[in-house]
């Protein structure tokens, strides 16, 4: 396959499926609690996909991938990690003070091409696409998905070591701190794209736990030229944020199609 065409099915890739927030199921990760005192704390953790926000009712979410990261920067274990019909979930010993960050990430390229009029497939890390397909390769089409979801729990006073972004795919730096929320007060935060600020982006913010009420407030919010956002919280509870991105915002390359999530609670006044 020539450079040339390389370059374009690495730009084409990534023609995108429909934007998650369009799909009738939402993925989340909700901890028991968000902010915790006494000595060493646990959290329980439950992570799913479903049709009612918060409310395990589809599949569960798999734990391939998922960890948990402490205050200084470092992984923890998980506990009691299980995968049941609807649901998964797990326990979090906060041993540290200071936030927690738990996240599961994927990042995965297919490809499909032809060889010899024989179609074969390749999936793996975008940075090995130009070498894995030959270079006689025709028909070549290349797609990358990038998903991270979130949530933060919080042993004592807040703290941001592990909230430092990884410079990949779409990701929440935290202005006001995710367990520091308050009904009362905008929440602040910068949504990034390989590290740079996601401009122009829009992100849905919506009220969780509405089991029996007709339907709770959901936003939606565009993100500044500096990828900053603001939410006025209609009312306390826990929030699912969730946002994605077709293409490339920052005029980099290869597009991607990324997306995130995050899970956040919003305390009374």
């Amino acid at each position: 396959m020539s450079s040339a065409l390389r370059i374009a099915a690495v730009a084409a890739l990534l023609s995108l499926a429909a934007a998650p927030a369009a799909q009738a199921h939402r993925a989340w990760l909700l901890p028991g609690s968000t902010v915790l005192s006494g000595a060493e704390p646990w959290v329980t953790v439950d992570g799913a996909i479903s049709n009612t926000l918060f409310y395990a009712d589809h599949q569960p979410m798999r734990l391939d991938g998922l960890k948990a990261i402490g205050p200084d920067g470092t992984e923890v274990p998980l506990q009691n990690a299980s995968t049941g019909k609807y649901r998964s979930t797990f326990d979090v010993k906060l041993a540290q003070p200071g936030t927690y960050k738990i996240v599961t990430a994927t990042d995965m390229t297919m490809a499909s091409y032809k060889i010899g009029g024989e179609t074969k497939r390749w999936r793996g890390a975008a940075a090995d696409v130009a070498t894995a397909i030959p270079k006689d390769a025709t028909d070549v089409q290349v797609s990358r998905n990038v998903r991270r979801i979130e949530t933060f729990v919080t042993s004592g006073a807040p703290s941001t070591g592990a909230l430092k972004p990884t410079g990949k795919g779409l990701e929440l730096e935290p202005i006001t701190h995710p367990n520091d929320l308050v009904a009362s007060e905008k929440g602040r935060f910068r949504l990034l794209l390989d590290g740079k600020p996601a401009a122009g982006v829009e992100v849905e913010v919506v009220l969780g736990g509405v089991r029996y009420r007709a339907k709770g407030p959901e936003l939606k919010i565009m993100t500044g030229g500096d990828g900053v956002f603001e939410v006025a919280w209609p009312e306390a509870g826990m929030y699912w944020i969730e946002a994605g991105v077709r293409g490339a915002p920052n005029g980099s390359a290869p597009a991607q199609n990324a997306a995130y999530i995050a899970t956040v609670e919003v305390l009374p006044d």
